[in-house]
């Protein structure tokens, strides 16, 4: 407990604003994330609206020698996915954006998947049962809830899916850091784990498979694929707890306000 940074209401404040502005990237990619668009396109874009338009920084360039704005993590890819002149988005393609946004000193982290073109309806069902999964581990987060919660909340609903839960990445701490204390894992037993504080904010970023959890990595020592090749989707929210629940910091305009 000694390392997880609580947010002053000041620094919540400027952590909204952060992902305020996240949210609104992803509004401005939306009607240009379509069939024949390469995934490097997908980059310079943002990276493009959130210097030029938003005054901000893409945190994730620089951060553990990575080169670009944003990872974009296409098909059977669970995360990590680098953009790509040469990889251009087809029918039938879902792909993860993965977007982190320092403002003011405090980073937001977010990602959001997008169906392109014609998608056959199993891989349509599987992104849509892990946005589901996911807002079920937020919506475990409160004061006095533990982490352990958090992470059974969302792996039930998951597996209840036939689907099956990456366990080797998981959400994280973020503030001033893209990466602080806790970890937070997509599976769990309740009531164990780290008990949840108001001033505490992270992520919940689940990687749900449609086949078995493993996983491996490529040559590439970034890009994280499934081991049988079946698809793979994630979505990601940056959350504070509050008073009383939650707050997600990075909530986009085309959520639906039951889902809050």
């Amino acid at each position: 407990m000694d390392k997880v940074i609580l947010k002053n209401a000041a620094e919540l404040e400027i952590m909204r604003e952060s992902g305020r502005l996240l949210a609104s990237v992803f509004d401005y990619l939306d009607e240009k994330i379509t069939v024949g668009i390469s995934t490097m396109d997908i980059n310079d874009l943002a990276e493009r609206y959130i210097v030029d338009q938003l005054g901000a920084r893409p945190a994730s360039k620089g951060q553990y020698g990575y080169q670009y704005a944003l990872n974009t993590s296409v098909n059977n890819v669970v995360c990590h996915g680098i953009p790509s002149d040469q990889q251009i988005l087809i029918s039938g393609d879902i792909v993860n954006v993965d977007i982190t946004l320092e403002q003011g000193g405090f980073i937001a982290d977010s990602s959001k998947m997008y169906l392109i073109g014609e998608v056959a309806p199993l891989a349509k069902r599987l992104v849509d049962k892990t946005y589901e999964a996911m807002w079920e581990g937020i919506r475990a987060v409160k004061p006095g809830a533990t982490l352990g919660d958090v992470g059974h909340a969302l792996q039930s609903y998951a597996e209840k899916q036939g689907y099956s839960v990456v366990r080797e990445y998981c959400g994280h701490g973020i503030g001033r850091e893209m990466h602080e204390e806790p970890q937070v894992l997509h599976y769990g037993h309740l009531g164990k784990g780290l008990v949840l504080q108001e001033g505490m904010t992270f992520t919940i970023e689940p990687m749900i498979n449609q086949g078995k959890a493993k996983v491996k990595v490529k040559k590439d020592g970034w890009t994280v694929i499934t081991n049988d090749k079946k698809l793979s989707a994630q979505w990601e929210h940056t959350i504070a707890v509050t008073s009383d629940g939650y707050e997600v910091l990075t909530l986009r305009k085309d959520e639906a306000i039951s889902a809050v």
